[in-house]
């Protein structure tokens, strides 16, 4: 009867026992789940995902499905771990985790930030701005990719010592506020490498600012100066987009509107994140050309890129403001989307230098105004009229 009983657990007791081993394993394990989308913004199916532990032995491998989807249950808990994505056999993306007793971990991978992140990291390479919190954030493939650029750069500089001097004697100047002498350093180092974007951007910079200084022939030869400096540093780095919104202001100052709407128009196509500065700048523009209705779209253009630019609001909402019209109750009767603006802006700038006349603004719509005209004449015959009809009343 013993050996009976040893060898068959009462059911209550299996269940007891099912229950505590399910809900230790919880306690003990973790899961790890996320989806890879490519640059395409499309799943990416096969991507590995390779999941190691840093604290002690223990490592998975697995790849996503043709959602781009992936999932490893079963992970240790509390432990630090790097996951790693790679596509076509090259690290593309990382993820350092901790995971805790019987929580999820969700770890997607965005391969188009991903990529957005490694150019802007290769950007501060070329420019010696890397950071220590970009620098940890490379698989070790980057950082030796990285380190290889940054010693090519700094052979370059070391080889070109003549051209490191004259652009940085042309920031100098340019800071300082001696423009022609910022303009005749960085034209020595568009002449030492023309192959420098950065070079010929400054020149422009500086070029258009000495032209501010000058009048007549020496401004139009500063400006214009300005405009080359701007297209041959765009012609070397087609993808910066701020290049194409200063060749923009260049050619505004010349008084080339259509190429300088154009010009506005391409750096926002660019560079969307920074849109709305590129549709203000644009709007601006055609504000001060008094052309109001293109003005208004631009203005628009610029708050549906980004509603908290508190600026473009108020002058978006000053375009509307133009188009009002009265009621016959005699109140304005702003187009729709006017308040909206004007709010907008005090929500986000209540203490802003336009507060005040945003204010203003809002608080006319709800006034009645006098449409009616009467001369001068007019208005003393009528108070002639009423203080004899005073007096008649007297007598």
């Amino acid at each position: 009867m013993a050996s009976f009983i040893s060898k068959r657990a009462p059911l209550g007791v299996c269940i007891v026992f099912s229950l505590f081993a399910c809900s230790l394993l919880a306690q003990t394990s973790a899961t790890m789940s996320g989806k890879v989308t490519g640059e395409d913004g499309k799943p990416v199916l096969g991507a590995v995902i390779r999941i190691e532990r840093l604290d002690s032995k223990w490592n998975s491998s697995l790849k996503t499905n043709r959602r781009g989807e992936f999932t490893q249950i079963g992970v240790p808990a509390g432990g630090s771990y790097r996951v790693t994505c790679a596509v076509d056999g090259k690290d593309v993306d990382f993820r350092d985790v901790k995971t805790k007793y019987g929580e999820p971990n969700t770890l997607d991978f965005d391969l188009g930030q991903a990529k957005k992140t490694r150019d802007a990291q290769m950007a501060a390479v070329t420019t010696g701005t890397l950071t220590a919190e970009q620098a940890q954030q490379m698989t070790a493939a980057q950082r030796q990719q990285v380190e290889a650029a940054l010693k090519g750069r700094e052979k370059e500089i070391a080889a070109n010592k003549a051209l490191n001097d004259s652009f940085n004697q042309g920031v100098e100047a340019f800071n300082a506020g001696q423009f022609q002498a910022a303009v005749d350093a960085f034209t020595k180092a568009t002449e030492l490498d023309p192959k420098q974007d950065a070079a010929w951007a400054r020149l422009a910079e500086a070029s258009l600012s000495l032209g501010g200084q000058k009048s007549g022939a020496e401004q139009e030869a500063a400006y214009a100066k300005a405009i080359e400096g701007y297209l041959k540093a765009t012609e070397l780095k087609p993808t910066e987009s701020a290049y194409m919104n200063n060749y923009g202001t260049a050619l505004v100052k010349m008084k080339k509107l259509p190429e300088a709407q154009a010009a506005f128009e391409k750096a926002a196509a660019m560079d969307p994140t920074n849109a709305y500065k590129y549709f203000y700048n644009l709007g601006a523009v055609l504000m001060n050309t008094g052309q109001a209705d293109a003005a208004s779209a631009a203005f628009k253009k610029a708050v549906d890129a980004n509603p908290k630019y508190a600026v473009a609001q108020y002058q978006y909402g000053l375009t509307l403001v133009g188009k009002a019209q009265i009621g016959a109750d005699g109140k304005i009767s702003p187009p729709p989307g006017t308040r909206e603006a004007f709010q907008a802006y005090l929500e986000l700038e209540p203490n802003g230098s336009n507060a005040q006349a945003a204010k203003d603004i809002l608080a006319s719509f709800d006034q009645a105004i006098a449409t009616e005209y009467s001369t001068p004449e007019a208005k003393k015959r009528a108070e002639d009229a009423a203080k004899k009809k005073q007096q008649q009343k007297k007598k």
